[in-house]
C-alpha cells in the first residue's frame, strides 16, 4: 500500500520534506532563502523604473529630460573639441565661449577638418543633435496628438460666461438646441454647452444633421455624466446664464434628473444663482426635483402638460397650431417690453399704441404676471408690458391709437347650455389617466369616455382608478381590443362620438417606436371615417415630429408632438423666466386660456375690415385677440399677431384666436 507524502510547513522543526527525509532545524542567524526574502532590484531595473516614471509625466517632462541628456552629452564633447584645438584661445573665458559656440552648432556636419579625433567628435555632435531633434519632434507630435484625442473625447473644460448649458440627451435635445439657435433675444455671439453621457463625435454628428447651420451660435459638446460633479465642471455651470436639464426618454430615469439637479446645486455657489429649467416625466419625482433644484428654478411635469394640450385640442380642434406658433422661435412669441413712456398709462392705452405687436399682459416688478388684465389697469414704473411679437426688437409704439370700424363690431351671442360629449380613446399609456381626469373636469355632466385598449393589467388598473376618480361626472367604459388591428377599430360606430384621441404605447428602450402603432391605428380610423362621412375631430399624440409628416391625412386632425412641445416650452422659459407663469395659466384649469372662437363673435362676417376692429371688439368683451384662422386659406390658415392695419375679408367659418377667461 502506497503511503501519501506529508505536507511540509515552512519553518517547522523536523518537518518531513520527503519519504525518509527530514529538514534540518533552522538556526537563528541563517541566511534566508530566496523564497523568504526577495532579491534586491538591479541597477538596470532601477534605471528602467525611473525612465518609465519619467514617461508617465507627460510631454513637457520628456522634453525637459531630453534637453538635459542632450546637454550632458554635447557639452563634454564640445569641451573636448575646444581643448584639442591647437588654435584655441589661451584664456579660460574665451575657451568657454568657444564651447558655447560649438554647443550651438552641433548640427554642423562635415565643417571641421583636421585630425581624425576632431572629425569624429564633430560627427558625434551632429549625431547627438540629430537624435535630439528627431526625438523632440516625435514628442511634440505625440503631445499634440494626445491633446487632440483628449479634446475629441470631450473632457476639456469650457471657460465661458453667460452661456447656456444643456444637460442630458433625449428626444428634446435637437428641438431645444434648434430653438436656442433660432432665438433672437440678442445679436451677440452665443455659446451653448452640451454635457451628456455620449461620445462627442456622435453628438456633433447628430446635431449637424438635426440643427444644421448655427450662424453666430457655437455648440460645444462635452462627454460625461451630468450627475458627476467633476464632469459637470467641464461646462462651467456656475458662470452660465441658464441651465436646462432635459427629461430622459424613459420615466424610470427621472431619479437621474433629480441627482443631476443635486449635483448642479453643489456646483453652483448660492451667492450667484443660475436660472435652472428642468423637466420630469413622472409626477412622483416632481416634488423631489423641485427640492433639489432649489427656489427660483422651474421644473416642468411633461406628462401633465401633454395631457393638458391633448384635452384642449379635443375641445377646440386646431389649438395645437396656436401652441406651436407661440412656442416656436421661428414665428411670433411672447416678449417683454420695458418702455418708460408707458408708465402711468392704462393697459388699454398701451395695447392701442402697439401697431405691429399684441399686448396681452403686464409683468409686475415683483415678477408676477397679470395675463389679460382689466383694461383700466395702470402700468407702474417698474412694470413691463407682455406682448406677442416677431422678436423683442420688433415692437414699436405709436403716438396715436390704431383706427377701427365701429360699424363692424358685434356682440358675442349668449351662451347656450352644453350638451354631454362622448369621446373615444384609442390606446392607453401612462398619460391616459390624466387625460381622462381632465376631460371629466372640462365636459358637461352625462359625458362618457370609451376606451379601446388591450386588457392588460396596467390598463385595467388605470381605468379602474380613473373611474373611481371621476365619480359620476363621466362614464368610463373599457372596450377590450387592440386599436392597431383593423377588426376592432373598423367595427366601432364612429357616429356616436364627438371626438377621438389616439395614444401610442409608452416608450421603452429596445422596443419598437410607439408611433408605429399610432400610425397603423390612424390608418384604420381613416377607413372607418370614410364609411361614416361625418366630421369628427381626431387628436393624435406622437413622439417624433418627423412622423407627423407621414401620418395619414384626416380632415380636422390635430397632431400633438408632446416631446417637441415640451422642448419648445423649455427653450422659451430659458430665454424669458416670466413665461413660466404665462404658460402655467394658459395650460391651467382656471384663469385665462387660449380659445378659438367664431369670427362672428367679434365682427360682422361677409365683409372686409381690419384686424384692429377685431382687437377692439375682443377687448370690449374682456379678451385679447392675438390672431385668426382661415378655413378657406391653403394649409392650416393660422396667422398669429397680424398687423393692426391688416385688412381682409372675414368668412363666416373663420375663427379668432383669443386669450380669455374660462376653460378651453
Amino acid at each position: 500500500m502506497r503511503k501519501e507524502d506529508k505536507k511540509v510547513v515552512p519553518g517547522q522543526r523536523g518537518a518531513v520534506s520527503g519519504p525518509g527525509r527530514t529538514r534540518a532545524p533552522r538556526v537563528p542567524g541563517d541566511v534566508p532563502t530566496d523564497r523568504t526574502r526577495p532579491r534586491d532590484p538591479s541597477v538596470e531595473e532601477r534605471l528602467r523604473y525611473r525612465f518609465d516614471a519619467v514617461l508617465t509625466r507627460g510631454t513637457a517632462a520628456l522634453c525637459g529630460w531630453l534637453a538635459l541628456v542632450c546637454l550632458a552629452l554635447v557639452v563634454p564633447v564640445s569641451t573636448a573639441l575646444v581643448w584639442t584645438d591647437r588654435h584655441a584661445p589661451a584664456s579660460l573665458g574665451s575657451r568657454i565661449a568657444a564651447v558655447w559656440r560649438n554647443t550651438g552648432q552641433t548640427m554642423r556636419l562635415g565643417g571641421e577638418v583636421g585630425p581624425p579625433l576632431r572629425v569624429a567628435l564633430t560627427v558625434l555632435l551632429a549625431l547627438i543633435a540629430l537624435v535630439y531633434v528627431s526625438t523632440l519632434v516625435s514628442l511634440i507630435t505625440t503631445g499634440l496628438t494626445d491633446r487632440l484625442i483628449a479634446l475629441n473625447r470631450g473632457h476639456a473644460r469650457i471657460l465661458e460666461n453667460g452661456h447656456t448649458v444643456v444637460l442630458g440627451w433625449s428626444e428634446q435635445t435637437p428641438t431645444v438646441l434648434s430653438e436656442l439657435v433660432a432665438a433672437r433675444t440678442d445679436r451677440r455671439r452665443r455659446i451653448i454647452a452640451v454635457l451628456a453621457d455620449r461620445d462627442k463625435p456622435a453628438m456633433e454628428e447628430d446635431l449637424r444633421a438635426s440643427v444644421g447651420a448655427t450662424g453666430r451660435t457655437r455648440i460645444l459638446c462635452r462627454t460625461g455624466r451630468p450627475t458627476d460633479p467633476a464632469a459637470l465642471a467641464r461646462v462651467s455651470p456656475a458662470t452660465a446664464d441658464c441651465v436646462l436639464v432635459l427629461p430622459r426618454d424613459d420615466p424610470r430615469d427621472d431619479a437621474e434628473v433629480v441627482k443631476t439637479l443635486l449635483s448642479l446645486s453643489a456646483a453652483v455657489e448660492k451667492t450667484e444663482p443660475v436660472r435652472v429649467v428642468a423637466a420630469v416625466r413622472d409626477d412622483r419625482h416632481l416634488a423631489a426635483a423641485r427640492l433639489a433644484a432649489g427656489p427660483g428654478a422651474t421644473v416642468l411635469d411633461t406628462d401633465d402638460i401633454a395631457a393638458r394640450l391633448l384635452v384642449d385640442c379635443v375641445r377646440q380642434p386646431g389649438l395645437s397650431l396656436v401652441h406651436q406658433e407661440l412656442l416656436d422661435f421661428a414665428g411670433h412669441e411672447f416678449h417683454t417690453l420695458r418702455e418708460p413712456a408707458l408708465s402711468g398709462r392704462t393697459f388699454d392705452e398701451a395695447a392701442r399704441s402697439c401697431p405691429v405687436s399684441t399686448a396681452v399682459g403686464i409683468v409686475h416688478g415683483d415678477g408676477t404676471v397679470a395675463l389679460n388684465p382689466p383694461r383700466p389697469t395702470p402700468l407702474l414704473a417698474d412694470d413691463t408690458l407682455l406682448v406677442i411679437a416677431e422678436d423683442e426688437h420688433a415692437t414699436r409704439l405709436s403716438a396715436t391709437p390704431m383706427p377701427y370700424d365701429p360699424t363692424a363690431l358685434t356682440h358675442a351671442p349668449p351662451e347656450t347650455p352644453r350638451r354631454p360629449e362622448h369621446v373615444l380613446l384609442l390606446g392607453w399609456n401612462r398619460r391616459a389617466p390624466r387625460i381622462a381626469a381632465r376631460l371629466a373636469s372640462r365636459t358637461p355632466p352625462g359625458s362618457s369616455l370609451d376606451v379601446l385598449a388591450e386588457p392588460r393589467t396596467a390598463t385595467l388598473t388605470g381605468i379602474r382608478t380613473v373611474t373611481e376618480a371621476v365619480g359620476g361626472r363621466m362614464a368610463v367604459l373599457h372596450r377590450p381590443g387592440d386599436p392597431a388591428l383593423g377588426g376592432t377599430t373598423d367595427a366601432l360606430d364612429l357616429d356616436r362620438y364627438d371626438a377621438v384621441i389616439v395614444l401610442g404605447p409608452d416608450h421603452r428602450p429596445g422596443r419598437a417606436d410607439p408611433d408605429d402603432r399610432t400610425l397603423v391605428t390612424l390608418l384604420h380610423l381613416r377607413a372607418g371615417r370614410r364609411t361614416s362621412g361625418r366630421p369628427l375631430p381626431v387628436v393624435t399624440e406622437l413622439t417624433d415630429d418627423r412622423n407627423r409628416l407621414i401620418a395619414p391625412p384626416l380632415p380636422g386632425a390635430d397632431h400633438v408632438v408632446s416631446g417637441r412641445l415640451i422642448g419648445l416650452l423649455m427653450s422659451q422659459i430659458s430665454q424669458n423666466p416670466h413665461l413660466t407663469a404665462v404658460f402655467e395659466e394658459l395650460l391651467g384649469p382656471d384663469g385665462n386660456t387660449l380659445h378659438l372662437r367664431p369670427a362672428a363673435h367679434y365682427v360682422h362676417t361677409g365683409r372686409t375690415t381690419s384686424f384692429a376692429t377685431v382687437v377692439e371688439s375682443a377687448a370690449r368683451q374682456g379678451a385679447c385677440a392675438i390672431g385668426y384662422r382661415s378655413t378657406t386659406a391653403p394649409g392650416h390658415g393660422l396667422r398669429v399677431n397680424p398687423p393692426k392695419a391688416h385688412v381682409r375679408y372675414w368668412h363666416p367659418d373663420d375663427q379668432i384666436v383669443v386669450i380669455a377667461p374660462g376653460p378651453a
